[in-house]
């Protein structure tokens, strides 16, 4: 019974709802046709008076003027015409206006003050009236003069008496067909779903005693409503049977539902068939570079380069790139493209060749000098400068040239296009190529409106990104700041329940998609770990029990000074580690033709050289700084020996330097991370601080190399299996499944 009246009440408060919400919209239809029709009536007539009325305004006609007025105040509807001068004064009116109107009405006076015309719905003596008044002009005159206005006044209470009717029919209607949907649906519910679920329910019984007596044709007749349930219970039990007879005898079956090479090399083909993915940045992945007469292959530093070289191993794609190296040139063929990497040649890199000034004013200018500092909020200026700007638009164009000639032969191509380098890139390619799908992945912050609107050609950065059909970030605050300046700047439909932005009839999706890295490419497993570790302090002249490393590109952003401050601080705190604790920091140069890059080398090493000074002894440094670019296979071991690593960026996209320690640490290691970098927001079992604060960084320091073994290990342990599951693969695996499926 209970059942019945919830069944019913339901039932009747959903159609109420539905058909309420669907009379209001038929009646405000209605409403707004029966006021458009209004307001067209009043337009075509007061047209239709206006050259008359001018006329003889002008001549002082006042006797025809009067006639005039009072032959159309008569009509139907139209209950008033009112004809009144520049100052607003009653010229002429119909008996009506003259009983109802004692002062000029506002709308007159707003007319007259704005020369443009207005309508309103007003009440006069509690009756509804439309009025509709036009500014009349005088045309003899080189230019138009305003001589007064014409004003008519519309009865509007037919609207709503139409309304009320209509109010009134749905109503009955809606009494009518609730009570008939609802005797139906319970006719329906008994003859067709109780009797069923009865049957159904003794069915189930007898499954769960193991005294099946009734076949599945027996409760579930063919068309039956509830018949795919009954199907799914019968097969869950089957297999549920049949999995419990096993389980002495067979082992469990083990799913690994990592993401590795292998599987996104199988999940591209079967996603993308025969295309082939295009990935376009300002870096390339590998740089050739003389040594002596020999030509040596090096990989450039960087979090862009360590991302997506698995990436491109995986799919045999083709990357186009600026080639940096002065042995570049001599290595390629003949239409700038080499097989990559040199030991296992994947996939195919093209290269860009720059001058010396473009080079000086697009990457150095433009991209490090302008939108570097702009996005990381690092209190470093940014300068833009409009021949910068300029050069950055040819490189662009230059990128986009190349782009679009290797996908000619193409049939919608993916491309990726990486980084702020290249933001207008999205643009000109798909001018050219409407049919491509491009994506553009921003790999450092996205700031909030205020401070990206610093920039000069904000508007065309903005204009260019959104040439992509979808754009990536870090993380949702990114994805966030950018759809608050777009709104800021420009015209544009935004939907913030899908993240996308409308704009000219291109839409542009805006996702976050956390880069990580191939924990294959940097696990290794040390036996001898600390033979290892004797060996390479050995190296650098250091015996100590406690090592930490960072690994960084000297930049302003990436709070290598702060960290030297902290560990001076930690020692001055905490003598007892003084002679224990040592920290090894690499550090490669990076955009040396930058001023502020050179004073915060400088910088650096004036800070390792004072804290040297103060603590070091013949056989003990605090600091071990070797500047230079080193590949991954000297850094790992050094990752592999630490007791911690630092990464105190002030500002950071993600920083890749955290994951790579993480995969490629023992299992006693702590992570001290900025709470200012993108992967703060994943690794939470890192030891979180603010790099502005001296303090914290150096209680950081203590409590990591006090911090108990089990709560070491528990908190690595937590981290890697998250990096190992969000790994590179899955990271492309999202991001070409968000593009290809667009």
């Amino acid at each position: 019974m209970k059942l019945t009246f919830r069944l019913i009440f339901s039932l009747f408060i959903g159609i109420t709802l539905v058909v309420t919400v669907f009379s209001y919209i038929q009646i405000k239809d209605e409403e707004n046709r029966l006021k458009a029709d209004i307001e067209r009536r009043s337009i075509i007539l007061a047209e239709s008076l206006k050259e008359s009325i001018i006329a003889m305004v002008e001549t002082s006609q006042t006797d025809r003027l009067n006639r005039l007025v009072e032959k159309f105040g008569n009509r139907e509807r139209l209950k008033g015409v009112a004809v009144f001068d520049a100052s607003g004064t009653v010229i002429s009116s119909n008996s009506f206006i003259k009983s109802y109107i004692s002062k000029t009405p506002v709308e007159v006076a707003n007319v007259l003050a704005e020369k443009f015309p207005k309508s309103k719905f007003i009440k006069i003596d509690k009756e509804k009236f439309y009025i509709y008044v036009i500014p009349i002009f005088s045309d003899t005159l080189e230019e138009e003069h305003l001589i007064g206005a014409l004003a008519l006044f519309q009865d509007a209470s037919y609207i709503d008496v139409r309304m009320k009717e209509l109010w009134k029919q749905n109503i009955m209607s809606l009494l009518v067909l609730t009570i008939s949907i609802v005797a139906i649906s319970l006719i329906v519910i008994k003859w067709n779903i109780t009797v069923t679920v009865a049957r159904m329910s003794e069915w189930i019984k007898e499954l769960r005693t193991g005294k099946i007596k009734s076949s599945l044709n027996e409760v579930a007749i063919k068309g039956d409503v509830l018949a795919p349930l009954v199907n799914e219970v019968t097969t869950l039990v089957k297999s549920l049977s049949m999995a419990k007879a096993r389980t002495d005898e067979e082992s469990p079956v083990v799913t690994d539902s990592l993401w590795t090479a292998k599987r996104l090399r199988e999940f591209i083909k079967e996603e993308l068939g025969d295309k082939k993915l295009f990935l376009i940045s300002n870096r390339e992945p590998y740089m050739h570079i003389k040594e002596g007469e020999n030509i040596k292959c090096v990989v450039p530093a960087g979090g862009l380069v360590t991302a997506l070289d698995p990436v491109m191993k995986a799919c045999d794609g083709v990357w186009i790139a600026y080639g940096a190296g002065d042995a570049d040139k001599i290595v390629v063929d003949e239409e700038d493209k080499i097989r990559v990497p040199p030991e296992k040649p994947s996939y195919t890199l093209k290269r860009i060749w720059l001058t010396k000034d473009e080079e000086k004013k697009y990457y150095y200018g433009f991209s490090n000098e302008g939108l570097w500092p702009l996005c990381h909020i690092t209190y470093v200026r940014p300068i833009f400068r409009k021949d910068d700007w300029i050069e950055y638009q040819r490189v662009n164009n230059r990128f986009a040239d190349a782009l679009i000639d290797e996908i000619k032969y193409e049939e919608s191509p993916l491309i990726l296009v990486q980084d702020y380098h290249l933001a207008i890139v999205p643009l000109l390619a798909k001018q050219k190529r409407p049919d491509a799908k491009i994506a553009l992945f921003w790999h450092i912050p996205w700031p909030n409106p205020e401070v990206f609107g610093i920039c000069p050609w904000a508007r065309e950065i903005l204009i260019g990104m959104l040439g992509a059909d979808l754009i990536g970030f870090h993380i949702q605050f990114y994805c966030n700041n950018f759809l608050d300046t777009v709104d800021r700047f420009l015209e544009s439909k935004i939907d913030w329940e899908h993240f996308s932005i409308e704009r000219r009839g291109h839409v542009t999706n805006v996702k976050s998609f956390p880069i990580s890295v191939s924990v294959e490419d940097f696990s290794i497993n040390l036996n001898n770990r600390e033979e290892i570790k004797k060996k390479l302090l050995g190296e650098l002249g250091i015996k100590v029990e406690y090592i930490g490393v960072g690994v960084d590109r000297i930049d302003y952003t990436k709070g290598i000074l702060e960290k030297f401050l902290g560990i001076e601080r930690f020692l001055e705190k905490y003598p007892q580690f003084i002679g224990k604790f040592s920290f090894i920091q690499f550090g490669s140069p990076s955009r040396t033709r930058i001023k502020q890059y050179r004073e915060i080398m400088d910088a650096i090493e004036e800070a390792a050289d004072r804290i040297n000074w103060t603590f070091q002894t013949s056989n003990y440094k605090p600091i071990i700084f070797l500047k230079g670019h080193h590949s991954h296979s000297k850094i790992i071991p050094f990752y592999n020996i630490a007791d911690l690593c630092m990464v105190t960026s002030l500002h950071d996209g993600m920083n890749l330097v955290a994951k790579e320690f993480i995969a490629s640490s023992n299992d006693n290691a702590v992570l001290i991370l900025s709470q200012f970098t993108g992967a703060s927001r994943e690794l939470k079992d890192a030891i979180l601080v603010n790099p502005y604060d001296i303090e914290s960084l150096a209680d950081a320091i203590y409590e990591a190399l006090t911090m108990d073994r089990q709560e070491k290990e528990e908190r690595m342990r937590k981290m890697r299996n998250l990096i190992r599951e969000r790994n590179i693969y899955l990271w492309t695996r999202d991001l070409i499944t968000s593009l290809s499926r667009i």
